[in-house]
C-alpha cells in the first residue's frame, strides 16, 4: 500500500464514514438511526465520526486490550458502537437510539469501510 498523507487518509475516512452512516440509516430506519435530511448533515456526521475514529479509537483500543483478548476481538464491536454513540452526542443531527443500534451501525460502517478499501485496492 502506498504511503499517503494524513489529510488524504482523513478525507477518505470521512467519505467512508459518511457513506457508511447513510447506508446504516437506510437499513435501520429513521426511528433507530437518522443522519438528517440532506447530504450536508450526512457529511457532518461522517466528519465527526472520522475525527473521533482518528483521535479516540487508538486510545480506546489500547485501553481495552484485556477485554479484546478475553472476547477474542468481539469487544471491538462495542468500541465501534460507543464511538458512533459519542459522535451522535457531539453532533445533534445524528440520532442514535441506543448502544445496541450504535453497535449494529458500527458493523455496517465497518463493512462499508472494508468493501470500499477492497475496491480501491484493486484499482
Amino acid at each position: 500500500m502506498k504511503k499517503q498523507g494524513l489529510l488524504v487518509r482523513f478525507l477518505a475516512r470521512w467519505l467512508v464514514c459518511s457513506l457508511g452512516l447513510f447506508i446504516a440509516s437506510a437499513i435501520l430506519g429513521p426511528d433507530r438511526l437518522s443522519v438528517g435530511g440532506s447530504w450536508g448533515t450526512v457529511a457532518g456526521a461522517g466528519f465527526f465520526l472520522a475525527l473521533i475514529n482518528m483521535i479516540l479509537k487508538p486510545v480506546l483500543v489500547f485501553l481495552s486490550i484485556p477485554a479484546l483478548l478475553l472476547s477474542l476481538g468481539l469487544f471491538m464491536l462495542v468500541v465501534n458502537g460507543f464511538l458512533i454513540l459519542l459522535a451522535s452526542w457531539l453532533y445533534s443531527p445524528l440520532y442514535v437510539k441506543n448502544l445496541g443500534v450504535a453497535i449494529v451501525a458500527g458493523v455496517i460502517v465497518g463493512l462499508v469501510n472494508y468493501l470500499v478499501s477492497r475496491i480501491l485496492e484493486d484499482i
